[in-house]
């Protein structure tokens, strides 16, 4: 039985690796260009020209509860203070790869 469950959690296993990371590259690169356009004007390297620390850096994200896909989709979508939203003016799609771009970012420290 044991052998029977193999051949599928390796099928899935190669699907997802083979179709998944080159994606999520995408939206990374895709992601940075959103960035440079509507977000490095007040976020330059994660910095924050409003708000110095509130800024898009591991330890403010985490300290803020701002280190989620979830949280970051979020205030991007309906921003927050200072910070404009831009439901009206990205596509989920281009929210959910800017979002996925500033947590690699805050990851490797904006390098």
């Amino acid at each position: 039985m044991h052998r029977l469950l193999i051949l599928p959690i390796t099928t899935i296993f190669l699907f997802i690796n083979t179709f998944t990371f080159p994606v999520m590259a995408a939206d990374i690169n895709h992601g940075a260009e959103i960035f440079s356009i509507h977000c490095a004007g007040c976020h330059i390297n994660g910095g924050n020209i409003i708000r110095r620390g509130k800024n898009l850096k591991k330890p403010a994200l985490e300290k803020y509860g701002m280190n989620t896909i979830e949280a970051v989709t979020s205030i991007v979508t309906n921003g927050k203070n200072n910070m404009s939203a831009y439901q009206d003016r990205l596509t989920p799609e281009e929210i959910q790869a800017v979002a996925s771009y500033v947590l690699q970012q805050a990851e490797t420290g904006w390098r």
